[in-house]
């Protein structure tokens, strides 16, 4: 499979997902087969990571999406408030924090001193992150969710630091199928261990029904639909939420 048949898996697994999350007479089934959608998404990301010409537009883009997603959540739950609300969907941010470690890696093991200058400005955004709210009064009412969509936080993000750390390993085990194969594997053993002392059930480890499609990558891109999947993800999330809790109930 190229990576435009892996993101189009990706994206109808997404989109099943969300029917799930905003439906709640929806089969459950569709939010397992979710599951699999932000690991492709991830996987294709380190795949064109170590192809894209230029990484520093390719951050600033997934910044910028971030940003945007931060403002469309934010701005939907301020105008139209309800229950449940629009939900926290921003895989940018974790995308971004992806890059971003790959690149701080490689240049710390080509040059040490500016990788630890870089180091050293990922930590001081995590620093800053905690006092953003002391230094802008305003930043008080802002949920988590909010604040990392400016300042990226590598726990506080969707789907938290584990996926972050997963993506990096997609990335440096890229040409090691069989290391990769059974890095994922005891990622998904975590994952169901993990919710099932925390929450007594577990889902999230149903990511493994990605593992069989990751494996079948051939390599190839296949069609652009770059900006495709950047408009997709905005459009669907908001065609769900108006859909859900006001045009449904009219």
């Amino acid at each position: 499979m190229s990576i435009f048949a892996l993101k189009i898996t990706a994206a109808v697994l997404m989109l099943l997902d969300h029917i799930g999350f905003y439906f709640q007479a929806a089969p459950v089934w569709l939010r397992w087969l979710g599951r699999g959608a932000y690991p492709l998404f991830l996987f294709c990301m380190a795949q064109g990571y170590a192809h894209t010409r230029d990484r520093r537009r390719y951050l600033l883009r997934l910044y910028l999406m971030s940003l945007f997603m931060t403002a469309l959540g934010y701005g939907l739950d301020t105008n139209f408030p309800t229950q449940g609300g629009y939900g926290n969907h921003n895989i940018f941010v974790p995308l971004f924090l992806t890059g971003l470690l790959i690149s701080t890696i490689e240049l710390y093991q080509r040059d040490h001193r500016k990788g630890m200058l870089l180091l050293s400005g990922i930590a001081f955004s995590q620093v800053f992150y905690q006092l953003l709210p002391t230094l802008v009064p305003a930043a008080q009412n802002l949920s988590g969710d909010v604040l990392t969509g400016i300042v990226p936080n590598l726990v506080i993000n969707e789907y938290g630091f584990a996926f972050i750390a997963l993506g990096v390993a997609f990335y440096f085990l890229r040409d090691r199928r069989d290391a990769l194969c059974a890095v994922y594997l005891i990622f998904c053993i975590c994952q169901f261990s993990e919710e099932m002392v925390q929450y007594g059930g577990a889902v999230q480890w149903m990511m493994l029904l990605a593992l069989p499609l990751i494996l079948r990558y051939n390599g190839e891109k296949g069609p652009g639909w770059k900006w495709f999947f950047y408009i997709f993800y905005p459009a669907h999330t908001c065609f769900l939420f108006f859909l859900a809790h006001f045009w449904l109930h009219s």
